[in-house]
């Protein structure tokens, strides 16, 4: 059953607003009694009807994991600053020294930011040259030097609890879950792998371009262990997003292989997506000119195209690029180590 995105969305807007209204009168507003649950996975009862929590979830699951992600960052980071500031008290050199002090001291204290890193964060950042002047590189010099004192403290805690662990009691938000059907989508790796990895994504999103780089990543670390399989999602606001994912199908009708071949090139250069490059593209990557011409004037996996939008939306996919690690949610471009982390864990069951 489809899911009612409008309704989801207006009372996930009316909750962000609070339900506020100019009336001051108290019986217009929603009358909600909170009390503990009658039983486990219950959250509401309207009239005799129960609410699931997973009533309540559906739609929202990511938005809700990214919201604990967050908290569990803010409460691992305030333990990280109590972690630090314990083992620094029980330092023998701590004595008469401030925690700043012992950190520039002690921790941090063969930092150096170069011209060269700051120039190379200046080219990485794509930072317009106009732009650049001595502020802007000071800034740029602070941040990395913060940074680097990051991963300082973070080495030194790593050294000190190395043989004598910190326990910690609150839990990791747990991915949610969901059942990601392949269907006929365009893949690589191993057709009957354990693992599964289905990435939503847009021949025209700069952030999907890096999204195809760690797929490719992956590619070379796991090879046919792996089933990296393909869903278009084009956005309404890019242009060419629509005609570059036909064009991805209609190269894959003729061979795999040329999707993929197609796929790389395409992101290799964003800006030629029109139907003429689609088409010198396409020549370019080896397919039968004609039938692909063909396939492109006939928009015969336009529908294809619309089914894997609907599912993104069922799946409460929001923007690109998102993936499904055997059904687990990662949004957007994240490191390698991240999909490593759940492909290892699934492999090793």
């Amino acid at each position: 059953m489809k899911r009612s995105w409008f309704m989801t969305g207006i009372f996930v807007l009316a909750a962000a607003i609070g339900f506020s209204s100019c009336s001051q009168d108290a019986d217009s507003k929603p009358n909600f009694i909170f009390k503990p649950a009658p039983k486990n996975g219950i959250v509401a009862k309207i009239g005799g009807v129960e609410v699931t929590e997973k009533e309540m979830l559906q739609g929202i699951e990511s938005q809700v994991y990214d919201a604990e992600v967050k908290l569990h960052e803010l409460k691992m980071g305030r333990i990280r600053s109590l972690v630090l500031k314990s083992l620094m008290e029980g330092d023998s050199r701590k004595k008469g020294l401030s925690n700043d002090e012992f950190l520039d001291k002690y921790i941090a204290n063969d930092i150096k930011i170069s011209n060269k890193d700051i120039d190379a964060f200046i080219a990485e950042r794509k930072i317009p040259k106009e732009n650049v002047n001595d502020q802007i590189k000071e800034k740029v010099r602070q941040f990395l030097e913060m940074e680097k004192k990051k991963e300082a403290i973070e080495n030194w805690i790593g050294e000190k609890t190395k043989k004598s662990p910190v326990e910690v009691y609150i839990a990791e938000p747990s991915r949610p879950v969901f059942d990601v059907d392949t269907g006929s989508a365009p893949f690589a790796g191993g057709a009957d792998a354990k693992v599964t990895v289905v990435e939503f994504s847009d021949f025209q999103c700069p952030f999907c371009a890096k999204g195809a780089d760690i797929m490719n990543e992956l590619k070379k670390k796991y090879g046919s262990k792996i089933k990296i399989a393909f869903k278009n999602y084009p956005l309404p606001f890019h242009t060419h997003a629509k005609d570059a994912a036909h064009a991805g199908l209609c190269a894959n009708e003729q061979k795999s292989e040329l999707f993929w071949k197609m796929h790389d090139l395409m992101f290799a250069d964003q800006t030629k997506l029109s139907r003429e490059d689609l088409k010198a593209s396409a020549k370019k990557v080896g397919v039968n000119a004609e039938e692909f011409d063909k396939c492109m004037a006939s928009n015969k996996f336009m529908s294809a195209i619309e089914a894997d939008m609907e599912q993104g939306k069922d799946l409460g996919v929001q923007s690109t690029p998102t993936f499904f690690v055997n059904g687990q949610l990662i949004n957007g471009a994240h490191p390698v180590e991240t999909f490593s982390e759940i492909i290892d864990r699934e492999l090793a069951k």
